[in-house]
């Protein structure tokens, strides 16, 4: 495995693995690597010949209250485990290297970024639309693999990509890979290990409450109501605050008052312990 910090060095080193035809695909990560990106790096060379991983805590997606200087940082652990898995490029860019002095562009993605996490997070996803589409422009990936954990922040990307024609990759090559659970249910997150022993156990009734909160949606009872009861109960189980639980169209995210014939997803952010945990899940049709 090449870990490369360089601009230059990955044009060169992605140019070398193409030749020949191979395809290559990448996983962008913030690193704290877990199960759950393993899982993308595993899938994503299912699906092309070479796997390309970037590692980067992009500080534009982080408010100015956000846990930017306490995100974990573990590059030493992280490229063990990828150098185990097979990857052949580690980009570890320095901020420096992805926004040189003078720096001055964002890509803003109106409609699907409006709601949930966009609105309790101005600007996040500028941020996160803005590092990806440097991403996609430094490797020019065949394939890009996403978790469907942040089923919003997957929206956001595939939106870009249609609107801004790119073709490495196709807005139909950014793949996304269904969430990676704990044995308990609780979505994998590099945040989780914010979380003591107490308050980890209490996380644990957030997927359950989803899936209880789904039944009823899918059976046919009211969806605010619903989405009430939800609330209340991860308040009753110890979270501090939910941001928001929401039931939207899984495409456009648009908020549903009702499913009917379409299909959902059902959106929420809560806070626990100083932690904001985010989780999704399938509502009806798939």
């Amino acid at each position: 495995m090449q870990t490369i910090t360089r601009l230059d060095m990955l044009r060169k080193s992605v140019s070398e693995l193409r030749a020949g035809g191979a395809k290559i695909a990448l996983v962008p990560t913030m690193g704290a690597l877990h199960e759950g990106h393993l899982t993308l790096v595993r899938e994503a060379a299912k699906l092309a010949d070479h796997v390309a991983v970037s590692i980067f805590v992009n500080p534009t997606q982080f408010g100015p209250n956000e846990d930017l200087d306490a995100y974990p940082r573990q590059l030493a652990e992280d490229s063990a485990m990828l150098e185990k898995e097979g990857v052949a490029i580690l980009w570890a860019p320095e901020v420096g290297e992805m926004y040189p002095d003078g720096f001055a562009s964002s890509i803003s993605v109106e409609g699907v970024s409006a709601n949930f996490c966009g609105a309790d997070r101005p600007g996040h996803f500028d941020g996160v639309a803005t590092v990806v589409n440097k991403l996609f422009n430094q490797v020019r990936p065949d394939i890009a693999c996403f978790g469907e954990k942040d089923w919003q922040q997957l929206a956001v990307i595939r939106q870009m990509a249609r609107d801004l024609d790119l073709v490495q990759p196709y807005a139909r090559d950014i793949i996304g890979i269904a969430t990676v659970r704990e044995p308990d249910g609780l979505a994998m997150s590099s945040r989780n290990r914010y979380l003591d022993d107490k308050d980890r156990a209490a996380a644990a009734t957030l997927p359950r409450e989803m899936r209880e909160a789904i039944a009823r949606i899918e059976d046919g009872q009211h969806v605010g109501r619903t989405l009430a009861a939800l609330e209340d109960a991860l308040l009753g189980a110890g979270f501090s605050s939910v941001d928001y639980a929401e039931l939207a169209d899984a495409a456009s995210l648009e908020k549903l008052d009702e499913l009917g014939e379409r299909e959902g997803r059902l959106l929420v952010a809560a806070r626990i312990g100083g932690t904001r945990l985010i989780d999704n899940m399938a509502v009806g049709a798939t």
